[in-house]
């Protein structure tokens, strides 16, 4: 079921454990690790889906966890084009999903990830609360720092209850912005690029330095003279003097 943008609804699972850490799975089929997800069938609502893909990935039933937090909204991420079934109609070029933060409420041993033939995941850890943003494929480190900044108020409370101490925010989830490091450059270059020039500013002093180490052009190359244009000259100079000879009188004729 993919919608008219060419998303398809998913759901993502956070799943934290009573030591205050989430579950990080290595996909059996390459070497990425992420966050249990599937896709949202058109006769399930999203939490249906969530504790279907629960149970296919992770082994657990509805009742060996319990729902402490929920995404408002889609959450969307966009594949690689090289990762884009072209040949697929419609064609499928990202997820828009629900992410659920769930509780582990029974032991971990509980986790099985071989339930079905073909398995998601080889094996498994416990990791830090925002550790997975930097782990993840880069494709989908944006909808793992939104997610886990729009869940985190749910987990602190869970830390609180099992009285454990919040694990230190990353500098990108305190801004207002959502904003990972590489897409915080990207927007502070398109900033620059788009912001006007204050006079006086070391933008515009760099600018007028470029400009003046710039060569300047070449001027405009003067035509040389030409033999026949010389001839012409010469031949102007001889009449003039011709005509002078002529009205001068000769000595002789001035005495007389």
């Amino acid at each position: 079921m993919i919608d008219r943008d060419g998303f398809r609804p998913n759901v993502g699972i956070i799943l934290i454990g009573d030591n205050g850490k989430v579950f990080w799975a290595k996909r059996i089929r390459d070497d990425g690790w992420q966050f249990p997800q599937g896709g949202i069938n058109s006769d399930e609502t999203p939490e249906q889906a969530m504790f279907r893909e629960l149970h296919e990935e992770v082994g657990l039933k509805p009742d060996q966890v319990s729902i402490l937090g929920v995404t408002p909204g889609w959450l969307r991420y966009r594949l690689p084009k090289k990762l884009q079934r072209t040949h697929s109609k419609p064609l499928c070029i990202g997820q828009k999903q629900v992410w659920y933060l769930l509780r582990l409420l029974g032991d971990e041993k509980d986790v099985n990830l071989h339930t079905t033939s073909h398995p998601e995941f080889g094996r498994w850890r416990w990791v830090n609360y925002w550790y997975p943003v930097n782990h993840v494929v880069p494709f989908k480190r944006n909808v793992y720092q939104q997610a886990l900044k729009k869940l985190e108020p749910f987990a602190r409370a869970h830390w609180q209850e099992m009285g454990l101490k919040a694990p230190p925010r990353p500098r990108w989830s305190r801004s207002s912005h959502s904003a990972h490091p590489v897409a915080r450059a990207r927007r502070r270059r398109k900033l620059q690029r788009s912001k006007p020039v204050k006079p006086g500013s070391d933008t515009q002093a760099a600018q007028q330095s470029t400009q003046k180490a710039s060569p300047k052009p070449l001027s405009k190359p003067v035509a040389p003279k030409t033999h026949s244009g010389q001839q012409e000259k010469g031949a102007r100079s001889a009449s003039v003097s011709a005509d002078n000879h002529h009205r001068q009188p000769s000595l002789k004729e001035s005495k007389a």
